[in-house]
C-alpha cells in the first residue's frame, strides 16, 4: 500500500516546531512544493529560526562580556530598582551566574513582561551561584539621601550574597561600594549577571509592593509599584502619606502632610 501523501497542514505543523538542522532538510525537500500553505510555512519557519539565532547570539554576547570584564572567578552583577519611586524601599540584588547552564532570555528587566520576569527569576534562583538582596526603607532614604542609600543597599546586597567576589559589576556609573567594582552604563542590557540582578530585584520589589497594597489600600500600589502614577499622586493628595512613603519625594503632592 502506497504511503499517504503528507498534507500541507501536517508539513506546516512540522515546520513550526523544526530546529535549524531539521529545517534545512525540510527546506530541501519542500522548496519546490507548489502549495501556498507550505511555502508560507517555510518562510515563517525561516524567519522564526533567524530570530531565535539572533536572540541566542544576544544572550551569549552578554555572557561573553561578563567574562571579559569580570574575569574567570566569581562575578557578582549588581542592580537596583525603585530609585525613583514615591513609596516603598530601594531594592538591590547581587547575582553570580555560572557559565553553564545559560539562562536563555536574560535581559534588562525593563525589556521583559511581568510574566517573563517571573519565569526568568525562578530560573535564575535555580542556577545562580549566589544571590543577595537588600532593601533600604523610605525613612532611611529620607534621612541619608538617595546616593548614600544606594551605596548602603549595594553593600548589603553584596554581603548578603555570601561569597567573596573576584569582580563586582554594577549597572551605571561608579558607586565606590566595593574594591573590585567595575561599572558599565546600560550594563543591565549588556552583561548577563547584571541583567539577572535587575530581574531578581524587580520581581522581589514588585511582590513586596503588591503586599503593601493590602496594608495601605487606595494608593494603587499593586499597579504602580510605588511610582508616581496619576492615581497614586491623587491618592497622596487626598489621603496623605503612609509609613512607606518617602516624605522627601512627596512634598509637591501633599495637601495634608499627616502620616497614618
Amino acid at each position: 500500500m502506497a504511503n499517504r501523501p503528507v498534507s500541507a497542514r501536517e508539513i506546516a505543523a512540522t515546520l513550526a516546531e523544526a530546529n535549524q538542522k531539521e529545517f534545512a532538510a525540510l527546506k530541501a525537500r519542500y522548496a519546490d512544493d507548489p502549495r501556498k500553505q507550505v511555502q508560507r510555512a517555510l518562510a515563517s519557519a525561516e524567519k522564526r529560526l533567524a530570530r531565535e539565532e539572533t536572540e541566542r547570539e544576544r544572550v551569549l554576547g552578554m555572557y561573553a562580556l561578563m567574562r571579559k570584564m569580570g574575569g574567570d572567578g566569581i562575578v557578582l552583577g549588581v542592580d537596583e530598582v525603585g530609585r525613583g519611586a514615591l513609596a516603598g524601599p530601594l531594592t538591590v540584588a547581587a547575582v553570580a551566574l555560572p557559565d553553564d547552564p545559560v539562562v536563555w532570555g536574560v535581559n534588562d528587566s525593563k525589556q521583559l513582561t511581568p510574566e517573563r520576569r517571573e519565569s526568568l527569576a525562578a530560573r535564575i534562583s535555580e542556577v545562580a551561584l549566589a544571590i543577595g538582596i537588600a532593601h533600604v526603607e523610605p525613612a532611611s532614604i529620607d534621612a541619608v539621601g538617595m546616593s548614600a542609600a544606594l551605596r548602603m543597599a549595594m553593600s548589603r546586597a553584596i554581603k548578603d550574597a555570601g561569597v567573596e567576589p573576584d569582580c563586582v559589576l554594577i549597572d551605571g556609573n561608579p558607586v565606590h561600594v566595593h574594591p573590585k567594582e567595575k561599572t558599565l552604563v546600560k550594563g543591565d542590557a549588556r552583561i548577563a549577571c547584571i541583567a539577572a540582578a535587575s530581574i531578581v530585584a524587580k520581581v522581589t520589589r514588585d511582590a513586596l509592593m503588591v503586599s503593601y497594597d493590602e496594608v495601605y489600600p487606595g494608593y494603587h500600589l499593586a499597579e504602580c509599584k510605588g511610582y508616581g502614577s496619576a492615581e497614586h499622586i491623587a491618592a497622596i493628595r487626598e489621603k496623605g502619606l503612609t509609613p512607606i512613603h518617602r516624605v522627601s519625594f512627596c512634598g509637591n503632592f501633599l495637601n495634608q502632610p499627616t502620616l497614618f
